[in-house]
């Protein structure tokens, strides 16, 4: 019997339909320095991300230039000035939709991911920038169906302001310490403070110490005794576009929210957590774990480690509220695929 063939997926490099079937948009980025961004085919909060997209790119050509594959470091603030970061990417992103409706016709939005990549030009200049546009089926998770089952395997990541390509490879180094069954791995520098996921941002709903009960309070005792606790953008990590829209949704609907990095110290406190990204939204968490000597995350397999775990019962009151938000929101904050079409 044949095997089926494999999803359908674009590749648009500066402007020109790949001939190829592309690999998958991990193994394409694995393969292609630059800046990026990932959102579903939707276009959540689309102008979100072409400005991240920009910021990372100016960022890494100051500080990593290799990272976004140029061979010195070099400014990019005239070129984004003379060329708008939609200018440069919402053209590729267009031929590319196009494409894939005409090889899927009857395609969601929602069952695509789209990711746009800018890299340092191949120009002998290296005036320019290389643009890159990657769309391929995506099959979004239910929220409260399954959850996310995370584990401290790594250390923060350089440049963490920005988001860039090479990191998918970089991480690869961390899954010596993944658990079975772990479907997210997360970064700490100390064993205690947890920064973000490899893909993701980490979120606890932590009881407030002056509160201490073991009993769950319910909803609208939030202001007295909760708040969402997420890593800081000072701390380390990647100002995610759906972390941001968490933060204001909870300021807006009266949740308490702290940009402080979630201690393990106090995870006895913690009622609830969950980790967000463009393409999952919210995910609510089953458990955490987190290896009882930080020192073993260097030179031992998780096998070889003992660990400590935290396990959650479903999707709590406060994520659950949440996330209906933000899908409020989301209805409101689609990106018209039309206009690309």
């Amino acid at each position: 019997m044949a095997s089926p063939p494999p999803p359908a997926a674009v590749l648009v490099s500066n402007g020109a339909v790949s001939p190829r079937a592309p690999p998958p948009a991990a193994s394409f980025l694995e393969a292609t320095p630059g800046a990026y961004t990932t959102a579903r085919g939707s276009l959540l909060w689309w102008p979100r991300h072409l400005r991240r997209l920009a910021e990372s790119a100016t960022l890494l050509a100051r500080s990593h230039p290799h990272l976004l594959g140029l061979p010195r470091q070099r400014s990019l603030d005239s070129f984004f000035s003379e060329t708008p970061v939609h200018d440069l990417v919402n053209p590729s992103v267009r031929l590319a939709v196009h494409e894939m409706r005409s090889r899927m016709p009857m395609f969601k939005e929602d069952d695509l991911a789209l990711t746009a990549l800018i890299r340092g030009g191949d120009s002998i200049s290296g005036d320019g920038l290389d643009v890159f546009v990657h769309v391929g089926t995506y099959t979004p998770p239910v929220f409260g169906d399954s959850g996310a089952r995370v584990a401290v395997a790594g250390t923060g990541r350089d440049a963490a302001a920005a988001k860039y390509a090479p990191w998918a490879r970089m991480r690869k180094s961390m899954e010596k310490m993944r658990p079975r069954g772990v479907t997210e791995l997360l970064l700490t520098n100390d064993g205690d403070h947890i920064l973000e996921g490899s893909v993701t941002n980490f979120f606890v709903v932590c009881q407030k110490e002056e509160h201490q009960k073991k009993e769950p309070f319910p909803v609208q005792t939030l202001e007295n005794n909760f708040e969402v606790q997420t890593a800081p953008i000072s701390d380390g990590i990647l100002p995610g576009v759906i972390r941001q829209i968490v933060i204001e949704v909870c300021h807006d609907i009266g949740i308490p929210v702290r940009e402080v990095s979630p201690s393990w110290s106090n995870h006895e406190l913690w009622q609830e957590a969950f980790v967000t990204s463009s393409l999952r939204l919210v995910q609510h968490v089953e458990s955490v774990q987190v290896p009882l000597l930080w020192e073993d995350i260097e030179s031992k397999t998780w096998s070889d480690v003992s660990w400590a775990v935290k396990e959650f019962q479903g999707a709590g009151c406060i994520t659950t509220r949440i996330q209906a938000e933000i899908l409020k929101r989301a209805r409101t904050n689609e990106y018209d695929i039309n206009k690309f079409l």
